[in-house]
């Protein structure tokens, strides 16, 4: 990506933090261990007691999908515009009105807004960090990277923290052809191709990696490799080349743990077959592809709930570059034409997308049961550039959180008047994922053993009360 226009110094606002904060902070940052390391978990499965949680809405959620949108969304045109600031600031955008009074969002999202009652918006987003993979990888760990401001980051030690899907698998193992966590349609990574840390299994091992689908669901040509018997071999074949192999692992002992989980893993989807049903997208009617829109990232979503359907407990969506992008803006990272990019590109695919998982979810009984996540790595600078941009902004960003219990049609936090700091409840990555893991029945303070066999708890930060009880 693309070096920031402006680099707003660090120590500005860091007083939004208390001591105590701070100091989880730095704990978390501290712990880690070895790429590829594989401890097991502070408690058996088996033993692992559950406690629930005073705030509501623990455990609602059967499935949590994130939707990451690469390269960081400008907060002014989607959740936090500032139509009292000036034009170099607020652009050229107006906000609307949703269907909650008081609660307004950009004018580029409609659709959105009609469904502002199940919507959370979060406008107090933070990690201070303008770099792409350093705040993304806070974002997606809930760790701070060592150090921050680091863009093109490597993968590995000592930033090698699971995140939250290699958590998932780790915590919840995958049942018989169903993985507990898939990440899909691309992985996240910068120009030239540097992938970025956080992704994951990190310390907990590659076993706990999550599911990397590299895929296209808007190719009419679509399918996934694997997931279907091939062509001309008999199902009968298949099971007896499955217990040749259960024979041969049994025979010969140095073949690995992994080649044999994952073999078991490829015959029990073949078997079972509800991931290789949820990915024959083409079954789905005209008219729902349509509500979701003929590209990657609405049919990825479409996609989403019918793997949703088929019982996946994490799912995480990655917004990655479109046709037409260029290295200059590619993806949410506007340093360019940031007006245009957002009224015909961007906003359009993700809002018509976005309303329709919700409604969808909705209409088949299933929002109760799931939590979606909006977000990106971090949100663009209030200022303008010189080519009508917005640059890199990690003090101040929005997302939004709704389904499985979350109190819909409010706002938690806010900025000042040009969408530049927060100004009260600040949202750090470690108490978003804190309020994740909630969702799903999983307390924060769950612990791992790190590859010193140190307990470690799930995440540092505190789950947002207001999420669920407003």
């Amino acid at each position: 990506m693309k070096e920031p226009f402006q680099h707003p110094p660090l120590i500005h606002k860091l007083g939004q933090f208390g001591r105590r904060e701070w100091l989880r902070i730095g704990m978390a940052a501290g712990i880690a261990g070895p790429f590829g390391f594989a401890p097991k978990p502070a408690l058996s499965m088996g033993d692992l007691r559950q406690v629930q949680s005073p705030i509501s809405g623990f455990g609602r959620a059967k499935t949590v999908i994130m939707l990451f949108h690469l390269g960081g969304p400008p907060q002014h045109e989607t959740w936090d515009p500032k139509p009292l600031a000036p034009e170099s600031i607020r652009g050229n955008f107006k906000p609307i009105s949703t269907t909650v009074p008081g609660i307004q969002y950009c004018e580029l999202m409609p659709l959105a807004a009609r469904h502002a009652k199940d919507i959370c918006v979060l406008r107090s987003c933070t990690t201070a960090d303008n770099a792409h993979s350093s705040s993304g990888y806070w974002m997606l760990t809930g760790v701070p990277h060592q150090p921050l401001q680091t863009e093109n980051a490597k993968v590995g030690f000592p930033n090698d923290h699971p995140s939250f899907g290699a958590l998932i698998r780790h915590l919840r193992p995958d049942k018989p052809g169903v993985p507990s966590s898939i990440t899909l349609p691309d992985h996240i990574w910068n120009t030239g191709g540097i992938p970025w840390p956080g992704q994951d299994g990190g310390f907990l091992g590659r076993l706990s990696d999550p599911w990397l689908v590299h895929c296209d669901p808007s190719k009419k040509d679509f399918e996934i490799a694997g997931l279907s018997f091939p062509e001309g071999i008999e199902p009968e074949r298949i099971m007896d080349r499955a217990q040749l192999w259960e024979t041969f692992a049994k025979r010969f002992p140095g073949h690995t743990p992994s080649q044999s989980r994952q073999m078991r893993d490829a015959f029990a989807m073949i078997r079972t077959g509800p991931i290789a049903k949820a990915f024959r997208i083409h079954e789905e009617n005209e008219k729902t592809r349509e509500r979701y829109g003929a590209n990657r990232w609405g049919q990825s979503l479409l996609l989403t709930r019918r793997l949703v359907e088929s019982g996946v407990p994490f799912i995480q969506v990655n917004w990655t570059r479109l046709p037409g992008d260029t290295d200059d803006s590619p993806a949410w990272d506007t340093h360019n034409n940031n007006a245009k990019r957002c009224k015909d590109h961007l906003l359009p695919i993700s809002d018509l997308a976005f309303s329709a998982l919700i409604e969808d979810l909705k209409i088949r009984g299933l929002l109760d049961s799931t939590l979606i996540v909006w977000t990106g790595e971090f949100g663009r600078s209030p200022k303008h550039n010189g080519g009508g941009g917005r640059d890199h902004w990690g003090h101040a960003f929005s997302g939004a959180i709704c389904g499985a219990g979350v109190r819909g049609g409010q706002v938690i936090g806010s900025t000042d008047r040009q969408g530049a700091f927060v100004k009260d409840d600040p949202v750090s990555p470690q108490d978003l994922r804190a309020t994740m893991l909630h969702a799903m029945g999983i307390g924060p303070d769950t612990e791992l053993m790190d590859p010193l066999q140190r307990p470690i708890p799930a995440s540092r930060g505190i789950v947002i009360p207001k999420v669920f009880e407003g």
